[in-house]
Protein backbone atom coordinates (compact mmCIF):
# COMPACT_ATOMS: atom_id res chain seq x y z
CA UNK A 1 0.00 0.00 0.00
CA UNK A 2 1.11 3.64 -0.79
CA UNK A 3 0.61 6.46 1.33
CA UNK A 4 0.98 9.98 1.31
CA UNK A 5 0.35 12.40 4.20
CA UNK A 6 -0.41 15.95 4.51
CA UNK A 7 0.24 18.11 7.63
CA UNK A 8 -2.05 21.21 8.08
CA UNK A 9 -0.39 23.93 10.29
CA UNK A 10 0.32 27.61 9.79
CA UNK A 11 2.86 27.34 12.01
CA UNK A 12 4.87 24.30 10.72
CA UNK A 13 4.16 25.66 6.88
CA UNK A 14 6.17 28.93 7.92
CA UNK A 15 8.88 27.04 9.79
CA UNK A 16 8.43 28.15 13.25
CA UNK A 17 6.94 24.62 14.30
CA UNK A 18 8.69 21.51 13.76
CA UNK A 19 6.45 18.66 12.42
CA UNK A 20 5.86 16.10 14.74
CA UNK A 21 2.47 14.24 13.46
CA UNK A 22 3.47 13.44 9.68
CA UNK A 23 6.96 11.78 10.71
CA UNK A 24 4.80 10.06 13.83
CA UNK A 25 2.00 8.29 10.88
CA UNK A 26 5.06 7.77 8.78
CA UNK A 27 6.52 5.38 11.39
CA UNK A 28 3.53 3.91 11.96
CA UNK A 29 3.07 3.40 8.69
CA UNK A 30 6.33 1.85 7.66
CA UNK A 31 6.16 -0.38 10.95
CA UNK A 32 3.12 -1.93 8.56
CA UNK A 33 4.95 -1.98 5.52
CA UNK A 34 3.43 1.23 4.15
CA UNK A 35 5.06 2.81 1.73
CA UNK A 36 4.67 7.07 2.49
CA UNK A 37 5.51 7.79 -1.12
CA UNK A 38 4.95 11.96 -0.52
CA UNK A 39 4.26 14.47 2.35
CA UNK A 40 4.35 17.86 3.04
CA UNK A 41 3.19 20.52 5.14
CA UNK A 42 0.83 23.60 3.50
CA UNK A 43 -1.13 25.84 5.81
CA UNK A 44 -4.37 25.44 7.28
CA UNK A 45 -5.79 27.23 4.27
CA UNK A 46 -8.98 25.68 2.54
CA UNK A 47 -8.35 26.56 -0.74
CA UNK A 48 -4.13 25.04 -0.67
CA UNK A 49 -5.60 21.96 1.11
CA UNK A 50 -8.53 21.16 -1.56
CA UNK A 51 -5.53 21.53 -4.56
CA UNK A 52 -3.00 19.31 -2.96
CA UNK A 53 -5.76 16.97 -1.68
CA UNK A 54 -7.21 16.81 -5.06
CA UNK A 55 -3.87 16.59 -7.02
CA UNK A 56 -2.87 13.54 -5.07
CA UNK A 57 -5.77 12.10 -5.57
CA UNK A 58 -6.11 12.64 -9.51
CA UNK A 59 -3.18 12.07 -9.99
CA UNK A 60 -3.09 8.57 -8.26
CA UNK A 61 -0.24 9.32 -6.19
CA UNK A 62 -1.51 7.21 -3.11
CA UNK A 63 -3.58 4.62 -2.23
CA UNK A 64 -4.63 6.24 1.01
CA UNK A 65 -4.20 9.90 1.74
CA UNK A 66 -3.87 11.26 5.65
CA UNK A 67 -4.90 14.69 6.88
CA UNK A 68 -2.74 16.05 9.89
CA UNK A 69 -4.64 18.90 11.48
CA UNK A 70 -7.39 21.38 11.09
CA UNK A 71 -10.20 18.77 12.63
CA UNK A 72 -11.36 21.23 15.61
CA UNK A 73 -12.94 23.67 16.08
CA UNK A 74 -10.72 26.65 15.60
CA UNK A 75 -11.60 29.47 13.08
CA UNK A 76 -8.78 28.00 11.04
CA UNK A 77 -9.75 24.29 10.86
CA UNK A 78 -11.40 24.16 8.27
CA UNK A 79 -9.82 20.64 7.13
CA UNK A 80 -13.00 18.59 6.95
CA UNK A 81 -14.70 21.23 4.87
CA UNK A 82 -11.92 21.05 2.35
CA UNK A 83 -11.84 17.75 2.15
CA UNK A 84 -15.72 17.04 1.89
CA UNK A 85 -15.19 19.16 -1.02
CA UNK A 86 -12.85 17.00 -2.68
CA UNK A 87 -14.28 13.60 -2.01
CA UNK A 88 -16.64 11.93 -4.25
CA UNK A 89 -18.20 9.75 -1.81
CA UNK A 90 -18.09 9.66 2.57
CA UNK A 91 -17.31 6.83 4.74
CA UNK A 92 -18.93 8.46 8.01
CA UNK A 93 -17.62 5.38 9.66
CA UNK A 94 -14.58 6.03 9.95
CA UNK A 95 -14.62 9.30 11.69
CA UNK A 96 -17.49 7.66 13.46
CA UNK A 97 -15.06 5.04 14.82
CA UNK A 98 -11.99 7.69 15.33
CA UNK A 99 -14.13 9.81 17.35
CA UNK A 100 -15.82 6.87 19.66
CA UNK A 101 -12.45 5.13 20.42
CA UNK A 102 -11.07 8.51 21.41
CA UNK A 103 -13.93 9.47 23.57
CA UNK A 104 -12.25 6.74 25.83
CA UNK A 105 -9.43 8.75 26.36
CA UNK A 106 -10.43 12.36 26.27
CA UNK A 107 -14.09 14.13 26.13
CA UNK A 108 -12.51 16.65 23.92
CA UNK A 109 -12.57 14.04 21.04
CA UNK A 110 -16.14 14.62 20.77
CA UNK A 111 -15.12 18.05 19.37
CA UNK A 112 -13.51 16.62 16.36
CA UNK A 113 -15.20 16.94 12.91
CA UNK A 114 -12.96 14.44 11.03
CA UNK A 115 -14.05 12.50 8.03
CA UNK A 116 -13.18 10.21 5.22
CA UNK A 117 -14.13 9.73 1.74
CA UNK A 118 -12.99 8.55 -1.31
CA UNK A 119 -12.06 10.04 -4.67
CA UNK A 120 -10.87 8.43 -7.29
CA UNK A 121 -8.64 5.35 -6.20
CA UNK A 122 -7.78 7.22 -3.03
CA UNK A 123 -8.65 6.93 0.26
CA UNK A 124 -8.58 10.30 2.40
CA UNK A 125 -8.89 10.26 6.22
CA UNK A 126 -8.83 13.32 8.32
CA UNK A 127 -6.83 12.83 11.73
CA UNK A 128 -6.29 14.82 14.74
CA UNK A 129 -2.82 17.42 14.58
CA UNK A 130 -0.99 16.09 17.84
CA UNK A 131 1.13 13.04 16.93
CA UNK A 132 -0.35 10.77 19.37
CA UNK A 133 -3.88 11.47 18.38
CA UNK A 134 -3.12 11.05 14.99
CA UNK A 135 -1.47 7.80 15.34
CA UNK A 136 -4.38 6.65 17.62
CA UNK A 137 -7.22 7.58 15.50
CA UNK A 138 -5.54 5.91 12.46
CA UNK A 139 -5.13 2.32 14.62
CA UNK A 140 -8.26 2.65 15.70
CA UNK A 141 -9.71 2.49 11.80
CA UNK A 142 -6.62 0.41 10.54
CA UNK A 143 -8.64 -2.82 10.75
CA UNK A 144 -10.54 -1.57 8.00
CA UNK A 145 -8.11 0.18 5.73
CA UNK A 146 -6.69 -2.69 3.79
CA UNK A 147 -10.04 -4.35 3.13
CA UNK A 148 -11.22 -0.57 1.91
CA UNK A 149 -8.09 -0.05 -0.26
CA UNK A 150 -8.79 -3.28 -2.09
CA UNK A 151 -12.72 -2.48 -2.60
CA UNK A 152 -12.28 1.02 -3.83
CA UNK A 153 -9.21 -0.26 -6.31
CA UNK A 154 -11.26 -3.09 -7.75
CA UNK A 155 -10.87 -5.98 -5.63
CA UNK A 156 -14.00 -8.53 -5.62
CA UNK A 157 -13.29 -9.92 -2.13
CA UNK A 158 -16.24 -9.68 0.23
CA UNK A 159 -15.96 -8.20 3.39
CA UNK A 160 -16.81 -11.67 5.07
CA UNK A 161 -14.42 -13.72 3.80
CA UNK A 162 -11.66 -11.52 5.58
CA UNK A 163 -13.01 -12.25 8.83
CA UNK A 164 -14.05 -15.80 8.51
CA UNK A 165 -10.33 -17.71 8.74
Amino acid sequence: MRAAILTLSDKGSRGERVDKSGPALASWLNERDVQVVQSRIIADDFEQIVTVLTEWADADVADLILTTGGTGVSPRDTTPEATLQVIKRIIPGLGELMRLKSLEKTPMASLSRAVAGIRHQSLIINLPGSPKGAVENLEAVWPAIGHAVEKIRGGQDDCGDRFSK
